[in-house]
């Protein structure tokens, strides 16, 4: 493994999970004139939460998240995902698609109405400069998942994860692509499927409002079960 990495398991964890893989796939096409508009993408605010957003004031804003996120974005239930040092472009982008209901979830809809944008950045800030901490990996699936993240599978035409998500699974800030480290498993195996299915996003212009996600609806679709959780445990033990 790279010097980068790091990947810890112990014997008794059983852990399902999935690594998003995901590459740009953006099209450019010139409108007609007598084009019918475009809908509507997700609200955002001007430029990045850099420009704005302030940690400290996150931090305060962030005791709301953490019931279900945990102290400083770690969360303990597999279920929720972990914010901790989790790309702000990312979380910016995922909490305002919340809010305009392309990602539907009632929890989190309930939750970020009433944010405003500067909430938005000033929580997507302080979560990036949170640590995620460490999580085991299954030791009898890691080493499958490794060559996978790395390599990926050509005979499926699946890309390596690590393109998109760096070889220590930080992601992409200047793209947006999310940190993967550490997280959750289970969190990651649902989403995936979610890709799969259709259902990660309601309505039919997901793609003009994250455009990210266009390879994922189709990488996902090539994973098995067993990649799935391969991989999944790699990068839940990854550091």
């Amino acid at each position: 493994m790279p010097q980068t990495l790091r990947v810890v398991w112990i014997g008794s964890v059983t852990v399902v999970t999935l690594a998003a893989c995901l590459a740009p796939s953006l099209a450019c096409a010139q409108a007609a004139p007598e084009a019918a508009p475009a809908a509507a993408a997700a609200p955002a605010a001007p430029g990045t939460p850099f420009d704005h957003g302030k940690a400290a004031d996150g931090q305060a804003k962030a005791a709301l998240c953490a019931g279900c996120h945990g102290q400083g974005g770690n969360s303990t239930n597999p279920e929720w995902p972990r914010l901790a040092g989790q790309s702000a472009v990312y979380t910016a982008a995922q909490l305002r698609l919340f809010k305009a209901g392309t990602r539907a979830n009632p929890i989190m809809q309930a939750l970020v109405a009433a944010l405003t944008d500067q909430d938005i950045d000033d929580l997507a800030v302080y979560f990036q400069t949170q640590t995620p901490l460490g999580l085991e990996a299954d030791p009898s699936y890691w080493k499958s998942g490794e060559a996978l993240y790395l390599r990926g599978d050509r005979a499926t035409g699946v890309p390596a994860c690590v393109a998109c998500h760096g070889p220590a699974g930080r992601g992409n800030l200047a793209a947006g692509y999310p940190a993967l480290r550490a997280q959750q498993s289970v969190y990651l195996v649902k989403q995936l499927n979610a890709y799969a299915d259709g259902t990660r996003y309601t309505g039919t212009a997901a793609a003009k409002q994250d455009p990210n996600s266009v390879m994922m609806f189709s990488l996902a679709k090539r994973l098995t079960p067993e990649q799935i959780r391969d991989v999944a445990s790699y990068v839940q033990g990854m550091r």
